[in-house]
């Protein structure tokens, strides 16, 4: 039985796109079904992640398992349907069929709902003893305990910055209107048993681990025993969380001392009544600078997340934006736009309204502008977020914001650079290079010819 892992990526984030191994780490999808596959299939694995690398044509495979995120939906969908042609049972999963399962399962023997761990291994022997379903959903007594240990060793070392990825939490609960999270798999906040994460991370053999979570903290006291656990292990860890995180001088002494050396934050926005408008009052607007000096005085660099877009901004935020980044000193500015995926409250929001403007999926992937803003016009938003992604990572202004805080160049300098580059190329995605999937050969279907371009 030859199995093959896919995750296709959206123009911007492919291979040859602009963004570089600096910016790249192993995500965990692909190495966890890699993971749950049952020993006693006998199974030939073969991954292939787009961001890494050619997803080639003639793959040997007998089951096509594919991941799918909403930018890249369109590319999924063609690779579906090209290998479909060629008698091979594709099996479509991810956030984007979990929310869209009607749409994806034209394109699908097989589509999965939900988290997988437990459905993934069904489907697997529901196919060798030819009894395949057509859908498998994640059920009520979903549990992330014991969950299987990833495979990175199926992964190519060279083209990420680090296969030392390990998840802890799965899930946030707030009620951010922009979230495709909560509308693809529910809420709840499930948390690995401590012990199974230090397993995990004494296995790794590494000094540096990374937590691609969403939100680290969304169970305060299950952080607190997690990096205590991790104190003794002496490790340099890197993670996602909340502004939260500053009201709790404590918890960040903790995160310092358990080896913290870097945080994603999403401040989403400089105005409060736009934080307002998407959900998300645990950002305090006003205290912004004070985080960043809290961090900076604990050794922690910072990734600030900001989204254009919001119905109370107009064209002054681009700059506003970025000479807070420059003079608070954002370690690492990461701007986009705001996106209203599908199912989630701001899509319904702005669909009612009759605001979206672009039906492409392709473009849904954050940098570029797919509803009539109100302030300022579709353009003018997306020259905007551009203009602020040259204006930040320009080497003055990296310079202002790394000097003369510096304490982990190992970190700090590649990465920044390796945002320039990013910033450089911010311009030449346009809607034709988006939607061009004609690398992949068109399929026809029963009733039309499918090409995402014409959608």
């Amino acid at each position: 039985m030859k199995i093959a892992l896919l995750a296709p990526a959206g123009a911007m984030h492919r291979y040859n796109g602009s963004f570089g191994k600096s910016l790249h780490y192993a995500p965990l999808t692909l190495t966890t079904l890699a993971g749950l596959v049952p020993d006693e299939l006998e199974a030939d694995i073969r991954i292939y992640d787009e961001t890494a690398g050619e997803i080639p044509l003639d793959l040997d495979a007998d089951l096509v398992c594919i991941t799918c995120i909403t930018g890249a939906a369109p590319r999924c969908y063609a690779y579906a349907d090209y290998f479909r042609s060629l008698g091979k049972t594709i099996v479509l999963g991810g956030v984007h069929p979990s929310m869209l399962p009607d749409e994806a399962e034209a394109h699908a023997d097989v589509i999965m709902i939900g988290f997988a761990e437990f459905t993934f291994p069904q489907m697997l022997f529901d196919y060798v003893n030819k009894s395949l379903k057509t859908r498998y959903m994640q059920g009520a007594d979903y549990t992330i305990n014991g969950r299987a240990m990833p495979r990175r060793d199926l992964l190519n070392k060279k083209r990420y910055i680090t296969l030392n990825s390990v998840e802890a939490v799965r899930g946030c609960s707030l009620p951010c209107t922009f979230c495709a999270y909560p509308a693809a798999f529910g809420k709840t906040v499930h948390k690995r048993p401590v012990a199974e994460v230090v397993k995990e991370i004494e296995a790794l053999h590494s000094k540096e681990v990374l937590f691609p979570d969403v939100n680290l903290i969304a169970d305060k006291e299950y952080a607190i025993s997690l990096f205590t656990a991790l104190i003794p292990l002496r490790k340099k860890w890197l993670g996602l969380v909340t502004s939260a995180v500053g009201f709790d001088d404590n918890l960040i002494d903790l995160f310092a001392k358990s080896g913290c050396k870097g945080l994603l934050i999403g401040f989403e926005s400089l105005s409060q009544s736009s934080q307002k408008l998407i959900n998300k009052g645990v950002n305090k607007v006003v205290e912004y600078a004070e985080l960043m000096k809290k961090l900076h005085d604990v050794g922690i660099l910072v990734q600030g997340c900001f989204a254009f877009g919001a119905d109370d901004e107009d064209q002054s935020v681009f700059e506003q934006t970025a000479k807070m980044a420059i003079e608070t000193k954002i370690d690492l500015p990461r701007y986009s736009i705001l996106t209203p995926f599908p199912k989630t409250e701001l899509y319904q929001q702005l669909s009612a309204q009759n605001r979206i403007v672009e039906r492409n999926w392709a473009m849904y992937d954050v940098e570029h502008c797919v509803f009539t803003p109100k302030q300022m016009t579709k353009e003018q938003l997306e020259e905007g977020c551009a203009w602020a992604w040259e204006e930040t990572y320009s080497v003055s202004s990296i310079m202002k914001r790394l000097s003369p805080f510096n304490r982990t160049p190992w970190l700090a300098l590649p990465v920044n650079w390796g945002y320039r580059g990013y910033a450089a190329k911010f311009r030449r995605f346009t809607r034709e290079v988006m939607t061009d999937n004609t690398d992949i050969p068109e399929v026809k279907h029963e009733n039309n010819l499918y090409r995402p371009s014409n959608w």
